[in-house]
């Protein structure tokens, strides 16, 4: 062979190298992530989850892809909305923002992995068949804030000795008001306490209930862990200052944009613990080998600002025990 030929030969092969490495590349895989909130509303979760997925190898737009589906607080859209992450075949779903999101996508597809991150008992909910042992194609995370309803129940009238008649305000169409309904009023039975149960299912009816609290004259309120509530949190918390009423929530969410008090699981740390799970499931893990993770960290978080504001003196107690008091 002339050397003019080999020459012109090995600038082939040389180009060719670089083509069959990129041909023989895996493809991107995609997670899928169906919310029953919008995109604003989910915002920190988001931020949070990636922040799991990275702990396992995966970075969004680097080695992973992520279709998001909001709902924007319409449950009737959820259905559909799983089952265009099924037709586009993403290698895992992860649903958020309660039970329904989850048995939306288990009733679309029974193969695809699925992820929940849930406040409520995921096998009363239908979801898997125990925490353990998953089974079947279902797994996640599970803060039981719906669990603690009446510890936090007892930590408000901690803050509020004076406060004799409570308001409890529920989402009608939620996932978790059986078990507000269950735990909280025996616990009120146990205190002393008079309590009237206002709904809310949309801005306008929150509106409402705040109108109600006001007219009737209710010393405290106490809001049940909802997604709904999570998303309409600066409406609730801005109506509860208007209206001088202390006022308890489940989540950090609350106490960090005004809230009195918060009582409850971590949910930035479970939505972390999702995206650890996800990046396990695209290595090849199974859901039914996963158990669901159960969230150990329990903050209680005082807003001393609003407390002011509202003529409030903390005591000792709660400062001394609070994971964060907020000046």
């Amino acid at each position: 062979m002339r050397r003019r030929e080999f020459i012109s030969l090995l600038g082939g092969t040389a180009v060719a190298w670089p083509l069959a490495a990129r041909a023989q590349q895996p493809p991107t895989p995609v997670i899928g992530l169906l919310d029953l909130r919008s995109a604003e509303a989910f915002a920190e979760g988001v931020r949070a989850f990636r922040l799991g997925l990275k702990d396992a190898g995966f970075v969004e737009r680097e080695n992973v892809a992520i279709e998001y589906r909001w709902a924007d607080d319409q449950i009737d859209r959820l259905p559909e909305l799983a089952a265009e992450l099924v037709r586009r075949q993403v290698a895992v779903i992860v649903t958020t923002g309660g039970s329904a999101p989850a048995l939306a996508a288990k009733a679309a597809t029974t193969t695809i992995p699925i992820l929940f991150n849930l406040a409520e008992d995921p096998v009363r909910a239908g979801l898997v068949a125990s925490l353990a042992r998953p089974g079947g194609n279902l797994t996640g995370t599970n803060f039981f804030s719906a669990e603690l309803a009446a510890k936090r129940l007892e930590l408000l009238h901690e803050l509020v000795p004076a406060a004799a008649r409570v308001a409890v305000l529920v989402n009608p169409t939620g996932s978790t008001v059986e078990t507000t309904l269950r735990d909280v009023e025996p616990a009120a039975r146990a205190m002393g306490l008079q309590i009237q149960f206002l709904n809310a299912s949309t801005s306008r009816e929150i509106d409402g209930a705040f109108e109600t609290l006001g007219r009737e004259r209710r010393d405290a309120l106490f809001v049940a862990i909802d997604p709904f509530f999570v998303s309409r949190r600066v409406q609730m918390v801005q109506m509860a200052a208007r209206h001088m009423v202390p006022a308890t929530y489940a989540l950090r969410e609350f106490a960090e944009i005004g809230g009195l008090m918060s009582y409850g699981s971590s949910i930035t740390d479970a939505r972390r613990q999702l995206g650890v799970y996800a990046g396990r499931i695209l290595k090849g893990a199974k859901p039914a080998d996963l158990p669901v993770v159960q969230s150990s960290k329990l903050e209680l978080v005082i807003n001393h600002q609003t407390a002011r504001m509202l003529g409030l003196t903390i005591p000792a107690t709660l400062l001394s025990t609070a994971d964060e008091v907020i000046e």
